[in-house]
């Protein structure tokens, strides 16, 4: 198989990117340099840091020229960094030296690749939106529909209380809803221009290196940090906690629906399933394992993300070179997992005759918390409790339903105890307090 699922064609349906794969393409990032550059030199030109003529020329020269990544590998490999290999391709093909003199003036490698970096990441940021968003409005739909339809919730895999299902789908959105609020604090805080020179200083730059910083950022539509931060890595690692909240938020939705699809539960269907190659009776659930997947993958990555970001000195080839290796596949991650989770939220459904059973299926003592406070309504507390459990344990061993041992001893406890639907609590409440979050956010 190819060294990455993200590059290999035989994997290419299985962990789509869409449009955020292209964004991580060693062309893509040529063509964020060169606009970098271009960028550069116009405010320069701008600010009289280098002859305007000379500005116009690089600027229109880097919206023209292509340059092979192919071209630049050797250098690449020489240097450590793209960049030199890469103005030299750019300054061969601009054909008038006398212009192309003034490409790069005053910056560093490490400041064309990082800002070049943060626009990719900006269209990144903006994906992901796109996709929470669609996800976001489909589990809203369902939640508004099932808002009241109960089934066992689980805590540590088991049966605990009855919930709703649009509770459920509700737990799922919520945290989406807050990742999308969050996201213009993470813009503003973490994509960032980088111009700062050789070692921070930007030294060579000269006297408008703030102005040309800010002009920069203006132009690229990106924030002035004000500083550098050739070595505080906080801007990336700020994105990548963003993209790891969201994460983990898929893969609770993937982990959860996972647990709603085993056999004998199934009080979900998928609306698409895969085949297996030798068991045609099987629908097995493709999109939240390859959710998983992904996520064990996000998990491996930002370790390294973490350890990447505590640089050396002024700059740090190894701890940089490394965060390359990493944020490609972060942001690639999140993609394909926003897109499995798009066609999840689309297409799943609740089976509620099936969801029904489940809540009878343990002769109703998924009701025994209930019942514990009823009964601590004319008895003290622990007293209820005690009763309860030995009821429970009755139940069990009589495999009577527990409904009908209680209606024996203690007929002033109410029938209505034992309806799921009466047992809910905030559950039809929190599914359409989500639904109007959802609602609010898509008016916005």
């Amino acid at each position: 198989m190819a060294a990455s699922v993200f590059d290999s064609p035989l994997y290419a349906h299985l962990f789509q990117t869409g449009d955020a794969g292209r964004l991580f393409s060693d062309s893509a990032a040529i063509r964020a340099m060169l606009l970098v550059e271009g960028a550069l030199a116009k405010v320069q030109g701008g600010l009289g840091v280098i002859p305007e003529i000379s500005a116009a020329a690089i600027h229109r020269a880097s919206l023209e020229i292509q340059v092979d990544p192919g071209a630049v590998a050797a250098s690449t490999g020489e240097n450590g960094v793209c960049v030199p290999g890469l103005l030299t391709q750019f300054r061969s093909e601009m054909q008038a030296p006398e212009f192309a003199q003034h490409v790069h003036w005053g910056a560093t490698s490490q400041d064309i690749i990082d800002t070049a970096l943060m626009l990719r990441l900006r269209q990144a940021l903006l994906l992901a939106e796109t996709d929470l968003r669609e996800i976001i409005g489909h589990l809203a739909d369902a939640a508004q529909a099932h808002a009241a339809v109960p089934l066992p919730a689980r805590t540590y895999g088991q049966h605990a209380t009855p919930t709703s299902w649009g509770a459920v789908l509700a737990e799922w959105g919520m945290p989406l809803c807050s990742a999308i609020e969050e996201l213009e604090s993470v813009r503003k805080s973490s994509l960032f221009v980088s111009l700062s020179g050789a070692a921070g200083t930007g030294s060579a730059l000269g006297p408008k290196a703030a102005e040309t910083r800010a002009g920069l950022a203006k132009a690229l539509g990106l924030n002035d940090p004000k500083r550098s931060w050739h070595v505080d890595r906080g801007p990336i690692l700020r994105i990548a906690d963003w993209q790891g909240r969201v994460m983990a938020a898929l893969t609770h939705i993937a982990q959860s629906t996972l647990g709603l699809t085993m056999t004998g539960i199934t009080e979900v269907a998928l609306g698409a399933s895969g085949a297996s190659s030798t068991m045609p009776q099987k629908q097995n659930p493709v999109g939240p394992s390859a959710i998983i997947a992904l996520g064990h993958q996000f998990t491996g990555q930002r370790v390294t993300l973490q350890a990447a970001a505590a640089h050396q000195h002024q700059r740090d080839g190894g701890a940089w070179f490394s965060e390359w290796m990493a944020v490609p596949q972060l942001t690639l991650c999140l993609a394909s997992a926003l897109s499995h989770a798009k066609r999840l939220a689309s297409g799943i459904s609740p089976h509620p005759v099936k969801m029904h059973s489940a809540l009878h299926a343990e002769l109703g003592l998924i009701h025994a918390e209930a019942l514990s406070f009823a009964l601590a309504e004319f008895m003290p507390r622990p007293e209820a409790q005690r009763i309860t459990k030995q009821l429970c344990l009755d139940a069990l061993e009589k495999q009577v339903p527990l409904a009908d041992l209680v209606h024996a001893d203690y007929p002033s406890v109410p029938g209505s105890l034992f309806d799921p639907a009466a047992q809910l609590g905030q559950a039809p409440h929190d599914a359409a307090a989500f639904v109007s979050r959802a609602r609010a956010m898509s008016n916005s």
